[in-house]
Formats: structure tokens, C-alpha cells, sequence
């Protein structure tokens, strides 16, 4: 599901984290570490949602699975089946 990747990388790199250059930021570089903070992490829950047309447990929303470009695609993943 690649193209999960790439529409949330997309929306990441393009409206919640700063990157000088968004081609250097790689699956498992830290969100947090780039700016990634509380309303950024609201704004990717509705955007997930609303984007792959999923809702996503609140029960699960943690840090770690968030934590990284490779882990969120992994977790949104499991939920679009």
C-alpha cells in the first residue's frame, strides 16, 4: 500500500513537521524529534479518517504507534482490511 505512504508522507512533510528537505526524512525518522506536537496529532487522525475512509481506535493512539512515517503507514494499514 504504497499509496497510503505516500499521501501521508505527503500531508506530514507538507503541513505538520518541518523539513529542509523533505527527501532526506525517511520512514523511521522521528515525527516528534521534526515537530510533530498534540494538534498535529489530531490533524493526522482526521486526516487518516477522513482520507482512507477508516476510523482509527482511540484505544491505540499512542506515541509509539505514531512515532514514525513506517509505523503509522503499518498501523493505518491494518485498519483499511
Amino acid at each position: 500500500m504504497n499509496d497510503i505512504r505516500s499521501r501521508l508522507r505527503e500531508f506530514v512533510l507538507g503541513e505538520l513537521v518541518y523539513c529542509e528537505d523533505p527527501h532526506t526524512f525517511g520512514d523511521d525518522d522521528d515525527l516528534f524529534e521534526a515537530g510533530l506536537d498534540s494538534l498535529g496529532i489530531m490533524r493526522l487522525i482526521m486526516f487518516a479518517e477522513r482520507e482512507f475512509d477508516i476510523t482509527l481506535p482511540d484505544t491505540e493512539i499512542e506515541p509509539d504507534t505514531i512515532r514514525t512515517l513506517g509505523r503509522l503507514t503499518r498501523w493505518i494499514e491494518s485498519q483499511c482490511r
